[in-house]
């Protein structure tokens, strides 16, 4: 049972660390969108042809930005989803719940990785501002929050199944 508690309560705060590092970027990438959005059309009017039909061209950052923004706020958003879901399915704390819960975390965890993977690319391509490497640092520590919030709440569906199978052992 100590284990089980362990589980339970690590896997609420690193849910609640997550959920507010992903708000976090969601905000900073919503912000560079917006801010590329607007001011994509008057810096991509001296660019040559190609460079100026390229659908994901940011005026600030490098090449690797945009795909950086639009991934990192695919990922903080679909975070904040998994967090806040999975916070419900931990106060369950019952098998199905929790399966849910690792499923989605899973995910979210496999879009941190590619936003992540997108952030080291920009940073190896350089120039970036400090908005953006704000942007990089954060997406870096979630990925790595969201795995250990993936394998704690992977460790309480071990523990509800030992648990489900004691009861249910003990009823016959």
């Amino acid at each position: 049972m100590v284990a089980g508690g362990g589980a339970k309560s690590a896997a609420y705060i690193l849910l609640f660390v997550n959920l507010v590092i992903f708000f976090i970027v969601t905000v900073i990438a919503a912000w560079a969108m917006n801010h590329g959005i607007q001011r994509s059309r008057e810096a991509a009017s001296v660019l040559s042809i190609p460079l100026r039909i390229f659908p994901i061209y940011f005026p600030m950052g490098n090449m690797a930005t945009g795909f950086f923004v639009i991934f990192s706020l695919i990922a903080g958003v679909v975070g904040i989803a998994t967090s806040l879901t999975g916070l419900h399915n931990v106060f369950q704390w019952d098998g199905p719940s929790l399966h849910t819960a690792a499923a989605s975390s899973l995910v979210s965890w496999s879009l941190t990785l590619l936003a992540m993977g997108l952030a080291c690319k920009e940073i190896e391509l350089g120039w970036t501002t400090g908005n953006l490497r704000t942007l990089e640092t954060m997406t870096m520590i979630v990925s790595a929050t969201q795995l250990f919030s993936t394998c704690a709440i992977q460790a309480g569906v071990e523990v509800a199944i030992a648990e489900q199978r004691d009861r249910t052992a003990a009823r016959r």
